[in-house]
């Protein structure tokens, strides 16, 4: 690496040969080079048919995830079985409702379930007050009422953007998740985050409503385009980074079967990331203190983010927030270098970006990162690493040193 605050090499660590080297983050790995739209190749590997079943604990609004291979065509038969609406409205882009609709909806069929497919524009563009007006509109026109339930079908955009819709809508109404992105699988389907952008920033407006039933199908990461795949990614490394050091070390040996799409290591890559998510929110839903953690690398990845107009996709947006929050942390004092340099290097290792565009506007950056809507009263809190596993919440970051870290150049 040519930055000083992430010189070092994973010397003493137990990493695989595929993260454990020094070099420069300036040259991204083959799997950077694919293109955004190449389909991930399943690995010949034995499919794994077990199905998993957290619950994020949170009393009487508990909820179950399941995690399943092709759970998909069994959705209405489990749903038959909850008495949680009398009819379903699903809500997907129209992206996704091309790929999973029929499959979704064929299965709410079977299983004698009255339901709808409502369709948005594709993209982060989407999310905003006039598409959630449009969709409350098209839901009075089906006559929906408090007797129905929404289905989220999709990534994190339509999770957000239904989840706020059914919070809002006759002042509350049941909603499901199906996570179709390995980053809404992973983090957004969980733990009631909803709500829309604004022009001042990302999630401004929103509501902590909690899904009644999360079901992820695994099959669907195989549809994936190698970019939204290694988006999900980021947010899977960010546990490692944040809480759980044994789970970074599986992260670090699984490489090159995570990127194959190995089903065992995929089924169980998620599953702990879906523990760590319910049992940060069972002890705090509403981020009042510790939930705050999950936000590592997002400060500075929405920034970034919204500075780039959303062509930066959210989970690269986040894997250059956590390296630039790794380097926060070096200038700090509060992680050594090696251990930055080793968590920089599984997330260069993966093919994410980890530097702000040369071209970017750092002022810009900065105005997005004054309006976080994590700050308090004025005070912009970061989430910053003392060495793999663990993390600090901290509003002790100096003008001088985000400008040092910002104006750092490709």
């Amino acid at each position: 690496m040519d930055d000083p605050a992430l010189a070092g090499d994973c010397k003493g660590f137990v990493c695989s040969p595929s993260v454990a080297g020094n070099d420069s983050l300036l040259h991204p790995p083959v799997a950077a080079k694919a293109s955004s739209q190449s389909k991930l190749k399943l690995s010949p590997t034995p499919r794994i048919m077990s199905k998993k079943t957290l619950t994020v604990g949170l009393g009487d609004r508990s909820y179950p995830i399941f995690i399943e291979d092709g759970i998909m065509e069994n959705i209405g038969a489990d749903l038959a079985k909850r008495n949680i609406a009398s009819r379903y409205i699903v809500i997907a882009d129209d992206y996704v409702a091309e790929l999973y609709s029929s499959t979704l909806m064929a299965s709410l069929e079977m299983a004698g379930i009255q339901a709808e497919l409502l369709t948005f524009p594709r993209g982060e563009a989407s999310k905003n007050l006039q598409v959630f007006a449009e969709l409350s509109s098209k839901l009075a026109q089906l006559g929906a009422d408090r007797s129905s339930a929404l289905i989220a079908l999709g990534g994190g955009v339509t999770g957000d953007l239904t989840g706020f819709l059914a919070a809002s809508y006759m002042r509350g109404i049941p909603f499901i998740q199906v996570p179709t992105t390995l980053l809404a699988q992973v983090d957004s389907s969980v733990g009631g985050k909803t709500g829309v952008d604004i022009p001042e920033g990302k999630n401004l407006v929103g509501a902590f409503y909690q899904p009644k039933v999360v079901y992820i199908d695994t099959a669907v990461l195989t549809t994936l385009p190698v970019e939204e795949y290694l988006g999900g990614i980021a947010e899977v490394i960010k546990y490692g980074i944040i809480r759980d050091y044994d789970f970074y070390c599986f992260l670090e040996r699984n490489l090159d079967a995570i990127l194959a799409l190995r089903s065992d290591v995929i089924q169980e890559m998620i599953c702990t990331c879906c523990q760590t998510k319910a049992d940060v929110v069972a002890e705090d839903e509403r981020e009042s203190d510790l939930r705050r953690i999950l936000n590592f690398g997002h400060t500075i990845g929405h920034a970034v983010e919204a500075a780039s107009d959303f062509s930066i996709i959210h989970g690269h947006a986040v894997a250059i927030g956590m390296v630039t929050a790794l380097r926060l942390a070096v200038s700090s004092g509060l992680c050594k270098r090696k251990e930055a340099g080793r968590a920089a290097t599984l997330i260069h290792s993966f093919g994410l970006p980890t530097e702000i565009p040369a071209g970017m506007d750092r002022q810009k950056i900065k105005g997005y990162i004054k309006t976080d809507k994590k700050s308090i009263e004025g005070s912009v809190f970061y989430i910053l690493p003392t060495g793999i596993g663990s993390v600090i919440i901290t509003d002790e970051v100096s003008e001088d040193q985000l400008d040092s870290i910002l104006k750092r150049k490709v």
